[in-house]
């Protein structure tokens, strides 16, 4: 019953993402008011279908319907409740299912927004929004068959996948990727609407800035719970390998952070035109290509889906969208000329330009390193792999080169600015990184990397901190009263300013977590018998003996390392290793103690490698991680700016130029902020 269900409401949405597409581009064409309408109601039926499609198959999974080949396959009577929700995403089907709730549940977002006031351009993006959607629900439709049947019913299925069911993390990791990938559709469909009629102003900006904010939002804090579950679980110590699918999850953030610069550019001095529809087409194409090298079986991962028949669709696709999408930008060239010229190269528009230059750079030298193995097996049939060597000494210099753009590009004015105001501007800055280089150099750090690292993470911290401030007191002038309510009133009067400068503080952080981290650990692997002790980071591990848990759903085997200091109690750590039935292979978990202001915020992290029956012996890999707190915190405060650059600004009123007439319609949004966010 539930695969009859859950197929019929596939194809009934399937039905309706088809007729809204129609619906949406014949209206247009005809200018049919009543055709527009019924395609966005039709937004409200999609939604419901795929709702109704994915709540049968977690019915299944949670009432253990193995009768139906997907939940007989990832998972079974002993896996807990939570973790047989995370496995409606465990793999390739479910995981299509997800994406197109998430999907329908954007294009009704964008039908409810714009149920009154809508731009000119709103019934052809809607129409492409339904045709990406269609797109999805044909692969889940004809090609993964989610709720095919078995012939026989299992009494018990496999389990989901060990890796996704050994951290809770996997219950917000995924989604949110999933969110932000997909909530790049909407500043695309809009792009697209604007290449379609015409309408190539910067409207289709401010209509959807916010909505491209709210996908990066996203997209940053699915990267960064990554990193954090990678760190908690893998076992390696890590918590960025350069793994493929780590890299294309990371590809389309890169893109949408150098679009959400540059398009600053075309508001304020309306340039880069035809560089900003690049860049959003660039950012949705990497989107589609980053599920077909993970849906289509091109990839080899720990994060990799099971293999399936949907990669010719995927490839299809997206080279239906590039062709599309740049034949269009190629077609309307002439009417996307820029209103006016980077005057001076050492100015905003100059600096945000060369921002962008490096991450598209970055871009590419991530692409390449990712595809280039594929490509070489395909012509060649070697398999090679490209290691971290290749990406950090690729990626590394452009990154610190952003860093240092990210500095100066708050402080430098539009157009052209003053020699003396910039210096005076760069003072707290430029003596911020240098007193830390000199402390660092006088403190007998000797690592040149890392101390050119941090003066460089101390200039663009005292940049954004000099910036924050010099609003404050402009706004403290201008209102008198408490600092506190001059800040407050500076941050509700530009939320975007505020939150890029933000936002680049927690940059700041992370950098500095992923410098020191990196350039300050340090690794052993021991076996210890039972009472054995070793020196490990100025501490003692003493190996306490094992004790085997049993579980419902696994097997655990949990070694004891008494940390000692000075020869007294100071913690302790239980690694373990985890026997699943679906897999004879053990799976480990590490054990972490975090860093703290007493041991110079150092994280000692074991991960268990081997156990003598009984636990007599054991044998560990140990690392020490110096900062790495940090990371997460560093994330956090990214995340936090720009939840603020996102949050609406209070309304003011301001007239209307000449030659910005055209953006009646979109989204009452506020003057372009003057910051490199």
């Amino acid at each position: 019953m539930a695969s009859v269900i859950g197929t019929f409401a596939l194809g009934l949405a399937l039905a309706v993402a088809i007729y809204g597409a129609v619906a949406s581009f014949a209206g247009a064409r005809s200018r049919n008011a009543v055709l527009v309408e019924s395609a966005r109601t039709s937004a409200f039926s999609l939604l419901g279908l795929v709702l109704v499609a994915n709540a049968t198959m977690m019915a299944a999974i949670l009432s253990n319907d193995f009768s139906i080949r997907y939940v007989a396959e990832n998972s079974s009577r002993a896996t807990p409740a939570f973790f047989k929700v995370l496995a409606l995403w465990s793999a390739d089907q479910g995981s299509l299912l997800l994406w197109n709730l998430v999907l329908a549940g954007f294009l009704l977002a964008v039908a409810l927004r714009f149920r009154r006031q809508r731009p000119e351009t709103f019934p052809w993006a809607l129409g492409t929004m339904f045709v990406v959607s269609a797109f999805y629900l044909s692969l889940i439709t004809f090609a993964t068959h989610p709720f095919g049947s078995l012939p026989r019913t299992p009494p018990d299925g496999r389990g989901t996948l060990p890796l996704l069911q050994n951290h809770p993390l996997m219950a917000a990791h995924p989604p949110l990727l999933y969110v932000g990938f997909i909530g790049l559709t909407v500043p695309f469909a809009f792009a697209m609407a604007a290449l379609f009629t015409g309408r190539l102003s910067d409207q289709w900006i401010r209509v959807t800035r916010r909505w491209t904010l709210f996908a990066w939002v996203c997209l940053t804090a699915g990267l960064f719970l990554g990193m954090l579950w990678s760190y908690a679980v893998l076992g390696w110590g890590g918590y960025w390998a350069w793994d493929p699918v780590e890299n294309i999850a990371v590809l389309p953030w890169l893109a949408s952070t150098a679009f959400l610069h540059s398009v600053m550019v075309q508001e304020r001095r309306g340039m880069l035109k035809v560089w900003n529809l690049s860049l959003i087409v660039g950012t949705f194409g990497l989107t589609v290509f980053g599920t077909f090298l993970t849906r289509g079986s091109i990839l080899s991962s720990v994060h990799s889906f099971a293999e399936s028949a949907v990669g010719p669709l995927y490839l299809g696709f997206l080279l239906v969208v590039l062709c599309v999408g740049f034949g269009l930008i190629a077609a309307r060239a002439r009417q996307l000329g820029s209103e006016s010229a980077i005057d001076r190269a050492v100015s905003r528009e100059g600096v945000f330009l060369g921002n962008n230059v490096l991450l598209v750079a970055l871009v590419a030298t991530v692409l390449v390193g990712t595809v280039f193995p594929l490509l070489n097996e395909a012509l060649t049939g070697a398999k090679v792999s490209v290691g971290r060597p290749y990406f950090d000494r690729t990626a590394a210099p452009v990154a610190l080169l952003l860093l240092f753009l990210m500095g100066i590009g708050p402080l430098l004015p539009w157009r052209v600015g003053s020699a003396r105001q910039l210096v005076r501007r760069l003072r707290v800055p430029v003596w911020a990184g240098a007193l830390t280089i000199a402390g660092l150099v006088a403190a007998g750090v000797g690592h040149p990397v890392a101390i050119g690292a941090f003066g460089l993470a101390a200039f663009v911290g005292g940049a954004a901190l000099s910036e924050m401030a010099r609003g404050a007191r402009a706004q403290h002038r201008a209102l008198g009263g408490s600092r506190l309510r001059a800040v407050t009133a500076a941050v509700g009067r530009n939320r975007r300013l505020y939150g890029g400068l933000v936002a680049h503080l927690g940059l700041v952080i992370a950098v500095v977590a992923i410098t020191w981290s990196s350039s300050y650990a340090a690794q052993r692997d021991v076996t210890l018998a039972r009472g054995e002790s070793v020196e490990f980071a100025g501490l003692t591990l003493r190996y306490d003996g094992a004790r085997v848990d049993p579980q419902p759903q696994r097997v655990v085997y949990v070694a004891t390392l008494a940390i000692l200091r000075d020869g007294r109690p100071d913690g302790v750590l239980i690694p373990s290793l985890n026997q699943y039935p679906s897999t004879t292979e053990l799976i480990g978990t590490p054990s972490i103690s975090k860093g703290t202001p007493l041991n110079g915020f150092r994280d000692l992290y074991a991960s268990l490698q081997s156990m003598e029956p009984r636990g007599t012996s054991a044998t560990f890999r140990l690392f020490s991680n110096p900062g790495v707190m940090w990371l997460w915190a560093g994330g956090a405060v990214i995340v936090l700016g720009g939840i603020l650059a996102l949050w609406p600004a209070r309304r003011r009123r301001r007239r209307e130029r000449p030659e910005r007439a055209d953006r009646a319609g979109a989204e009452s949004v506020p003057e372009p902020a003057e910051v490199g966010a």
